[in-house]
């Protein structure tokens, strides 16, 4: 229950500014009342070790030819200690993925609160981007529109996110394909000072060549 949210991201290569195709992009957020599935925290009312088990608000989609993804959600609430926020996670291979957070302008997103004051029953979010220990260093690249979607009803959110890598594709899906002949692991130990081991399985007769860059 919530007020409707489309979420719209572009990931962009930041070798070459080109849009990635391909790349998994996992978001994930809480509830109209602060509240994660798969997460339990006794400091937030209502979570409870049953939520650990849920699964809501949480989902992944493939880049399209656009570097682009699209999720229909619904607007999240906001908790004691953070102010309004959405992860997300862009997966460029199986060895490297980018972490981050979004947020909203301050005005646009309390309008949306005041606006649907019978979901958001905590009211306006009381912190600015300075008071939350994750944007207090800075936001401007984190930074998501909102707007109402006069078409559809609820509201529209943009944000582009350049991560290392080269437009115009990731090789996720390709490693798709490589996984059926063999695997690469994480080496062992990682940190390591003068050796450490690298897991690789065949899974069927190959000619394989294996290179490490500084």
């Amino acid at each position: 229950t919530g007020t409707l949210l489309k979420l719209k991201l572009k990931i962009i290569g930041l070798q070459n500014c080109l849009p990635m195709q391909n790349v998994r992009v996992n978001i994930w957020h809480c509830d109209r009342a602060g509240l994660y599935s798969g997460y339990y925290n006794p400091i937030n009312i209502g979570s409870t070790p049953e939520t650990a088990n849920m699964k809501w608000l949480r989902g992944y989609q493939l880049t399209d030819a656009n570097g682009e993804v699209e999720f229909i959600s619904i607007f999240p609430g906001w908790y004691s200690g953070r102010i309004c926020h959405i992860h997300f996670q862009v997966h460029v291979s199986s060895s490297y993925s980018a972490i981050s957070q979004l947020t909203f302008p301050i005005e646009a997103k309390n309008t949306l609160y005041e606006e649907n004051a019978s979901l958001y029953t905590k009211g306006d979010d009381p912190l600015s981007f300075a008071q939350d220990n994750i944007f207090s260093d800075g936001y401007e690249s984190q930074l998501a529109t909102l707007v109402a979607n006069e078409e559809t009803g609820g509201y529209s959110t943009y944000l582009e996110i350049t991560v290392q890598g080269s437009g115009t594709t990731g090789i996720g899906h390709i490693e798709r394909e490589t996984a059926k002949v063999f695997s690469l692991g994480q080496n062992y130990p990682n940190p390591y000072v003068d050796k450490t081991t690298i897991p690789l399985y065949l899974k069927q007769a190959a000619h394989l060549k294996l290179e490490l860059w500084d």
